[in-house]
This record gives C-alpha cells, structure tokens and sequence, in this order.
C-alpha cells in the first residue's frame, strides 16, 4: 500500500483518472439503462459478485437494464474512490449510495443501497477496465415514498430516464 499523502507521478494520476472515469461510465450505464456503457467498464473476461448474480460480467450487463427499468428513477453515487496500484493491476474500493425509486399500485417505495464496490482493475493496451468486481452491502433501507415530483420548484426541469431518451444522449450529440 502507498504511502498516505504521497505526492504521485503524473503517469500514476492517468492511471487513476481513467480508473475513476471507469467508475462513473459504470455508474451512468446502470441509470441509464445503457447495456454498451456497463459492457465499456469491464473486460470481456470480467466476472462480477453482485449476490443475486454472480457470474460473467457482460452477462450482468446484459441483465442489467432490464431489471434496473422497473424502478421509475435510479440514481448510483459514488465517493470515497481508494485506489491501489500495483504495477499494470489495481485493487479499488469504492464507496456506494445508490438510490431507487419504485412506482407501485399499492404506494411508491425509496430504497437506499449503501455498499462498496471491490474491485480488480486490469490496464491493457493503456486501457483499465474492471476484471472482478465484489460488491459489499454496509447498509440499506426501504421505505414509504416521500418524493414530491411535480409543482414548484420542480416544474420545467428536465426529466432523467433510460437510454436513449434520457437528456443525456441529447446532450453529447450536440
């Protein structure tokens, strides 16, 4: 483990930058529903321990959408990004809130993840992807929905979605 503080080489800040960059492309694929964005932060040969998948990760990334579109809004968060490089190798943890809406006849829900991602990055070809990725859950809870979603202040803003009518894709085609 590196020294806290340290004062890192600029070839050591790229290698972090695209880490983190994986990171969140991996985030905006799971609220965007976007299966080539999730697919584009791991390696083909990847595999994931998500609990109730465990397995190839562009399998997961396959599932994904699907199951991440029953909610009405999802939004994954991360922070606290330790990352320990070893060479062409790295072993990240991440912390996570991820939050989730759900739309329901008998009374919309929140419920708040709170975990970690653990994972094993590999750079290749000056590429870093995730290899293996173990997902830890420190906390969570579920609870009666106390969202406003229309009216003041909220009328007018645009709306989040799923790919491709998210604003998002809007917005990078410009």
């Amino acid at each position: 483990m590196a020294e806290t503080g340290r004062v890192p080489s600029l070839a050591e800040m790229a290698d972090r930058l695209a880490i983190q960059d994986v990171l969140a492309q991996h985030s905006r694929g799971v609220d965007r529903a976007d299966e080539a964005i999730l697919k584009s932060a791991y390696w083909p040969d990847a595999e994931v321990a998500y609990g109730g998948f465990n397995g190839p990760a562009h399998e997961f990334c396959e599932m994904l959408p699907g199951a991440i579109k029953r909610y009405a809004g999802t939004q994954h968060t991360i922070t606290n990004v330790s990352i320990e490089l070893r060479g062409d190798e790295a072993r990240v943890e991440t912390y996570v809130t991820a939050y989730h809406y759900l739309a329901a006849e008998g009374g919309d829900t929140e419920m708040t993840y709170l975990g970690r991602y653990l994972d094993r990055m590999r750079k290749r070809d000056d590429v870093w992807r995730i290899l293996h990725r173990r997902v830890v859950m420190d906390w969570n809870q579920n609870a009666p929905a106390s969202a406003v979603l229309e009216g003041p202040p909220f009328a007018g803003l645009a709306r989040g979605a799923r790919r491709p009518t998210d604003p998002l894709y809007a917005h990078l085609a410009e």
